[in-house]
């Protein structure tokens, strides 16, 4: 899949997830310009209570008393609003993050097989699960020093024109410097961050295949090679990681320099302007200097924070760019409106004139042509890579027909729903699958509605029954992903007798199951058709 360079549409995207929260991004903004106001009311009075230190020994405690009284409360509401913006600011980002996540899950749920059997489950796994996480990690740090800041930097600004505009002016003819420099470096990172996530879904990958695979791993002695690999990706994401974050953290250390140029020149000219007094009237005070100054350094202050989560917000936006890069992938093609429900199908399967392949230039299946009556038994048989799994995948319409057409009970399987289509057939492959929970939830996860009485049945009937009453609690004993500690003869055994239990019109066997305990003789009349 091409690669998509990070726009102002992922940002876009990501904020339109902030539309089933505007109550508390009212209340988060309303709680941070509040909580800003009473922080810049602050300095007014520190640089009050110094110009009430007339000289040694003339201080008016009187007058500063209630001044005190006005700091203590404002900080005490401060510490209250900022508590309640970040409890706000929680709710919504890991909201946001639940719900992208949760779209993620879906939508994969409705991708094609094409898209699975060409990407690797790790890398899959680690947009779903490792790049939201970044993503929350950054916005959640992101979000309340961006705002604050924003508005930390109007108030700070109209506070110093307020006390003196000269100075003013001073402190904004250098603040564009330190914007350019922060978005010079954070412009050149975002590729650097997009690296990095690839590189940690392919070790992702790497991990998911070498658990997954353990033992035949370990018995083709090939975990040293694995290992090399993963030493090979570890040290490439090392170096990837260290010169995104290097990069990434020149931007605090250069815009704190330039905002340190900018308090040193709003400090001797506000001293200069103290020494210089009217000659009707009182100058530039030396409370008023320590309120600049203290407005002056709270402005620079928000640029060296955004400057600072800009690493996060830069590493945040690419995560969630990778996340809505898999949304974005087109699903499975619905089916057609005028689509029939394939009730009560005979078991007839017919194959005219099939051409397939998975890449065009590599031809697989040509000119098939297969026809299946009621009740029949048919072997496909070929070596590896002949198609023998292809024509299951062309039969489940996993995939569709380049050419020709498969019909079913005298229904092109394109003019029929996928999901009657799917529940028609029964498959058990010698790889099987068995989720976490109960013996008795997994055979009967394809006929959720059937009774105890009739899971013990087909379980019987794959002679799966005996091997279940010694397991610690029979029926109700809890395996484990993939079946736990189940033997892989047992593992086919309940898959087996999970098929028998959903009693599908036309069965699908591997060769191995085929020979197992499915012959003719256990159920002669139970399906209408085999392959």
């Amino acid at each position: 899949m091409k690669k998509r360079k990070f726009s102002f549409s992922t940002l876009n995207r990501v904020i339109r997830y902030l539309r089933g929260y505007r109550v508390l991004l009212f209340l988060s903004l309303f709680c941070a310009f509040v909580s800003v106001a009473l922080t810049l009311y602050v300095p007014i009075l520190v640089g009050n209570v110094i110009d009430l230190v007339i000289d040694r020994g003339q201080v008016n405690f009187t007058e500063m008393q209630p001044i005190f009284i006005k700091i203590a409360i404002s900080v005490l509401i401060t510490a209250a609003l900022q508590w309640l913006m970040n409890v706000f600011g929680n709710h919504m980002t890991y909201g946001i993050v639940a719900r992208i996540r949760k779209d993620a899950f879906h939508h994969l749920q409705r991708l094609p097989l094409s898209y699975l059997d060409s990407h690797p489950t790790g890398e899959i796994v680690s947009r779903v699960i490792s790049d939201t996480d970044q993503f929350a990690d950054g916005v959640l740090l992101g979000f309340s020093q961006l705002f604050t800041g924003v508005v930390t930097i109007v108030g700070t600004l109209i506070f110093m024109l307020c006390i003196n505009w000269k100075i003013a002016l001073v402190v904004l003819f250098v603040t564009p410097l330190s914007i350019a420099v922060a978005s010079f470096i954070s412009s050149r990172t975002h590729a650097m961050f997009r690296l990095q996530s690839e590189i940690k879904g392919e070790q992702t990958a790497l991990i998911d295949e070498s658990v997954t695979n353990h033992k035949v791993i370990t018995a083709f002695g090939y975990r040293e090679t694995v290992s090399e690999q993963f030493g090979e990706i570890n040290d490439r994401l090392g170096k990837a990681s260290l010169r995104a974050t290097f990069f990434s953290s020149l931007t605090n250390p250069s815009t704190r320099f330039v905002n340190s140029m900018v308090y040193m020149g709003a400090t001797l000219f506000g001293a200069m302007l103290c020494l210089v007094t009217p000659a009707g009237g009182v100058g530039f005070t030396v409370g008023q200097l320590t309120s600049f100054l203290s407005y002056a350094n709270q402005y620079t202050k928000p640029f060296n924070e955004i400057s600072g989560v800009i690493t996060e917000l830069q590493n945040a936006l690419t995560c969630a760019d990778r996340v809505f890069e898999l949304i974005d992938t087109p699903p499975e093609a619905s089916d057609d409106a005028d689509a029939v429900v394939l009730s009560a199908p005979d078991g007839s399967v017919t194959l005219e004139n099939v051409a397939f392949s998975y890449v065009p230039e590599r031809k697989l299946i040509e000119d098939l042509n297969l026809s299946v009556t009621p009740g029949q038994r048919i072997a496909i048989v070929g070596p590896t890579g002949c198609g023998k799994t292809t024509v299951i995948n062309l039969l489940m319409r996993f995939y569709d027909v380049n050419e020709g057409s498969i019909s079913v009970s005298g229904h092109d399987i394109r003019t029929v729903t996928r999901h009657s289509l799917r529940s028609s057939y029964g498959m058990v492959l010698q790889e099987t699958w068995l989720r976490s929970g109960t013996v008795r939830d997994n055979i009967r996860m394809g006929h959720p509605q059937a009774s105890d009485e009739e899971v013990e049945a087909a379980a019987k009937a794959a002679h799966a029954h005996s091997f279940i009453r010694r397991l610690p609690q029979g029926y109700d004993t809890l395996i484990g992903e993939d079946g736990g500690a189940l033997s892989q003869g047992q593992k086919q055994l309940l898959c087996i007798a999970r098929v028998m239990l959903a009693l599908p019109s036309m069965l699908i066997l591997d060769e191995a199951t085929s020979r197992s305990c499915m012959s003719k003789e256990h159920h002669p009349q139970r399906y209408q058709s085999r392959l």
